[in-house]
């Protein structure tokens, strides 16, 4: 018999990761113990508490990573080498905790709905019914530890070294979103339907990318990143079973990220679901499901680039194409951000495909890997940002994500209709915008690769996107109010601080992005 070898856990290294976990089991207990009238207070201290104690372990994680061999990656493999803490990780914690806490912020509003949050007070009571009606004046605090659980899979996915961990990764981020989605107090029907597309959906790219798990494990005999790598160098036959597990194994990543043809069910959550949800997990899912297609294509299927470079280039086309055409028709705003959100997808995925040997990289020139990471900063800000407007801009029946309704927004509310033009014209990439630098670093690492095909098509799918952001522009500003028209609601401290936190990042990445993209740039490269 085999002589049992005890793991090594590495706690110093992973312990914000489990701050997290452990204030989402501690949101468990207090749904269960508490009394109702004293569990939102609870709920709220526990989540802010632990991400910033998280926040704080990030940093100090960060500032004591080793140098690996070579001296291109700081870092560690933890959790008996099943989680990889290196720069890049700790890049990623960071920002999935900022936005975690803003996330936080918006979940906690409740000025908006008349001192109860946007979220049902009881979700298993059928929309239109007595029970429902009862149940109004309630408040959904389970949403806390949903949040927080979501956060621990979204850390735990773009620090995982093999396979398995991946898999328990996504599926732990993705069941609290699919509750989550279909939580809103108001559009009952609307936002359920959303959560069941996103569960079945969601469900069937899992499958998928089980099943390429199975192929790559039989290809390669092992689950380790590492081993996948060396197996992929050195085993010249079964090259079948690994490009179809590849494969397989996108269909589950793309899926996350709303990348073409998985992009179906984006709208119809992002519309759906309550709107703080859809600014959370419209940040942080693509942060956290990046991390993970950037580790597992560079580490794993790096010394593969030659075979899943050619079908990132056909999914990043008609992801930037069918994400800017589609939002030209919408006449919803959660939905045309919905379709920008796609159209931004496949401007990350030109920078994904930027990757170079190390040998082929000028000195001081932009990496594949720090292109990334700064755009998704500067994405995350807007897009939060602008989700956190959208819940001001309300009528008689609720939030007014009608087009039409945001007539003449400009003039009755000149500070928030300019904030939002503000998030807008840096999605556009409009110059001094944190947009136009992160458009710029993915362009220029794409070139550098010789993917200028789908440079080409990126500049198109921009000047398009610039149409119907400056579309909505136009309709706050000039366009003529007819029937009834949106108003902008006084939120509490919690929406302000979020709107003004967006504001100011777009704003300074803009202006001064050197010291993001250095930091980026002292992240360093995966540890192999």
């Amino acid at each position: 018999m085999g002589e049992f070898t005890q793991p090594l856990m590495e706690y110093g290294s992973i312990w914000p990761l489990f701050v997290v976990f452990g204030v989402a089991c501690l949101g468990v207990l207090a749904e269960a113990f508490l009394p109702r009238g004293r569990r939102h207070v609870v709920q709220l201290v526990l989540a802010v508490a632990g991400l910033l104690a998280a926040l704080v372990g990030t940093v100090l994680v960060g500032m004591d990573l080793e140098v690996t061999e070579g001296g291109a990656a700081r870092g560690l493999f933890g959790a008996a080498g099943a989680v990889a803490v290196d720069g890049p990780t700790v890049f990623l914690w960071g920002m999935l905790l900022v936005f975690a806490l803003t996330g936080v912020a918006l979940f906690a509003e409740r000025r908006l709905e008349s001192g109860v949050s946007a979220f049902a007070g009881q979700a298993a009571a059928l929309p239109g019914t007595e029970a429902e009606r009862r149940t109004q004046a309630l408040d959904h605090t389970e949403v806390y530890p949903l949040l927080m659980f979501a956060v621990t899979g979204m850390m735990l996915f773009p620090a995982a070294a093999d396979l398995l961990t991946l898999f328990v990764a996504l599926e732990v981020l993705s069941l609290p979103l699919y509750l989550l989605a279909g939580l809103a107090r108001r559009r009952r029907l609307l936002s359920q339907e959303a959560a069941l597309k996103y569960f079945l959906l969601g469900a069937f790219s899992s499958g998928f990318f089980l099943y390429g798990v199975a192929l790559v494990y039989g290809f390669a005999g092992s689950m380790s990143f590492a081993a996948i790598d060396e197996a992929v160098r050195n085993d010249t036959e079964n090259r079948g079973l690994l490009l179809v597990g590849i494969g397989m194994l996108m269909v589950g990543l793309l899926f996350k990220v709303g990348a073409v043809p998985f992009q179906a069910w984006t709208p119809d959550v992002y519309q759906g679901a309550p709107t703080a949800v859809t600014a959370f997990m419209a940040a942080g899912t693509k942060i956290a499901a990046f991390g993970a297609i950037l580790r597992l294509l560079y580490v794993a299927f790096g010394a593969e680039r030659w075979s899943w470079q050619p079908m990132l280039w056909v999914v990043a086309i008609l992801t930037m194409l069918v994400g800017a055409v589609l939002a030209i028709v919408q006449t919803d705003v959660k939905r045309m951000l919905a379709y920008s959100a796609i159209a931004h997808t496949g401007f990350l995925l030109t920078g994904v495909l930027g990757v170079q040997g190390a040998g082929a990289l000028a000195e001081g020139q932009v990496t594949s890997l720090q292109s990334v990471l700064f755009y998704l900063l500067t994405y995350s800000f807007a897009t939060v940002g602008a989700f956190a407007v959208v819940t001001l801009v309300r009528d008689s029946s609720g939030e007014a994500s009608a087009m039409e309704r945001w007539a003449g927004l400009g003039a009755r509310s000149p500070l928030v209709a300019g904030a939002f033009a503000f998030f807008l014209l840096s999605m556009a990439g409009i110059p001094l915008t944190a947009g136009f630098t992160g458009k710029w670093a993915v362009f220029t690492v794409a070139l550098s690769a010789g993917a200028w095909p789908v440079v080409a098509v990126a500049i198109v799918a921009s000047v398009v996107s610039v149409f119907f952001y400056i579309r909505l522009i136009r309709v706050m500003y000039f366009a003529v109010p007819e029937g009834e028209v949106a108003s902008v609601t006084t939120p509490s401290p919690l929406t302000t601080a979020v709107i003004v936190v967006g504001v100011v990042g777009t704003l300074a990445l803009g202006v001064v992005p050197g010291p993001v993209l250095d930091l980026a740039a002292d992240a360093g490269q995966f540890i192999r």
